[in-house]
């Protein structure tokens, strides 16, 4: 026989009955209409079969009259499980209580994720957003349509052509895209553009006033390159004159190489400190010991505790001490004359700026002596020569004459 219809939400039970009248007991069983099934002989006069719960209890009569005993082995369905759980009523209860609690902090807004705003300060974007109802500890059944919130954040802050906002379980993430706006012209009162050192003109280029002088033209220094006045004595025009104006200019330098360097090298040994950090104080709790070393650098490393925005004045400090050493090179002249012309064409760049261009170069002296090489060099360099000259205009004082 087949188990019946919903047997698991009915119940059932697997037993074992024994008897001198087995087979009279499972014949009497059948005629009955009751629902036994998965009848099986284990050893003669013993067998094993599944029944329903109502139908275990309309054995008895049967076993009165055949002489057989049952015994229950396995209980099956939905009224055991019932019962097996009102037994755990405070297990059922904490693990009801655990899935409402995971399922209601899954429910809340934990970070609020800020990217792609460089002129808008992130608090500024965090005050708005908290304005439409983003927050931490938010509710996020509670958040408005994400279309709804940017909207509003856009009309809220100045700069901004458009703000997403999207949802990703307990995180929020704002993208903000800023408006880009021309930098405002910067006001400068008229002025001249003049030569703050001699030199020969080999490029000029005006972009607002009256150019004065023409390339291959040497001029010193204070004369004036561009001018910003415009006008004529009876009709002035004064503008801020602007422009690019390049030349040549002669640098000389006087540089003392030595043939003994001297150079700092890591070894590779290092010792490593840990300390406790709170406020100023610190704590040493790792690293103990005098520091082996003769020569050595020492590199910090603190880690604040930090919890959202909110840093903590208590932390870790980890120092790397690293063990150096000072080797002494020899050169030859001439490997201190490369090395000392080198620094000087670096100075060059380094005081008149990178789009400086070294011309030629002249030795002017040389001589190797008493360990060190003394060199005169002149760089001849081509470079930005105009400053500007603030042009103040005088007035005629207006005579007024009074008649009587």
């Amino acid at each position: 026989m087949k188990a019946p219809s919903l047997a698991r939400v009915r119940g059932y039970v697997r037993v074992r009955a024994r008897g001198k009248n087995i087979e009279t007991f499972i014949n009497a069983a059948a005629s009955k209409q009751l629902r036994v099934w998965d009848v099986k002989v284990t050893t003669p006069g013993v067998m094993e079969f599944h029944v329903l719960i109502a139908d275990f209890f309309r054995l008895r009569p049967l076993l009165k009259q055949t002489g057989c005993r049952v015994h229950v082995k396995e209980r099956f369905g939905i009224p055991f499980a019932m019962k097996r759980i009102r037994r755990r009523k405070f297990f059922v209860l904490g693990a009801f209580l655990f899935l409402f609690g995971l399922y209601m902090l899954s429910s809340l807004v934990w970070t609020i994720d800020v990217k792609g705003n460089e002129r808008i300060p992130t608090e500024d974007v965090l005050s708005a957003a908290r304005q439409q109802g983003i927050y931490p500890f938010q509710w996020t059944f509670r958040l408005r349509d994400p279309d709804m919130m940017s909207k509003g954040m856009t009309s809220q802050l100045k700069g901004v052509s458009w703000i997403g906002v999207h949802r990703e379980g307990t995180k929020v993430s704002i993208e903000v895209v800023e408006s880009i706006t021309p930098d405002p012209r910067q006001l400068v009162n008229p002025r001249h553009l003049v030569a703050k050192t001699d030199a020969v003109i080999t490029h000029i280029i005006a972009d607002q006033g009256r150019p004065v002088v023409k390339q291959n033209m040497r001029v010193k220094k204070g004369a004036v390159l561009i001018s910003g006045s415009l006008g004529t004595p009876d009709a002035p025009l004064t503008v801020a004159a602007r422009g690019d104006v390049r030349g040549l200019v002669w640098h000389e330098y006087h540089i003392v190489s030595p043939l003994v360097s001297k150079q700092k090298v890591y070894t590779g040994e290092q010792k490593e400190i840990t300390y406790f950090v709170a406020g100023d104080r610190r704590l040493k709790v790792a690293g103990y010991g005098d520091i082996p070393y003769a020569h050595f650098e020492t590199i910090q490393d603190v880690s604040r505790m930090k919890w959202r925005e909110l840093t903590f004045p208590i932390g870790w400090l980890k120092e790397t001490v690293m063990e150096v050493q000072y080797v002494s090179e020899e050169r030859s002249a001439e490997e201190a004359y490369e090395a000392g012309l080198m620094q000087a064409r670096a100075d060059v760049i380094a005081k008149n700026g990178p789009e400086a261009r070294i011309q030629t170069e002249k030795i002017l002296h040389r001589k190797a002596d008493n360990g060190k090489v003394d060199l005169k060099v002149l760089f001849e360099v081509e470079q930005s020569i105009a400053e500007e000259l603030p042009l103040v205009l005088q007035f005629e004082p207006r005579s007024e004459s009074n008649s009587e």
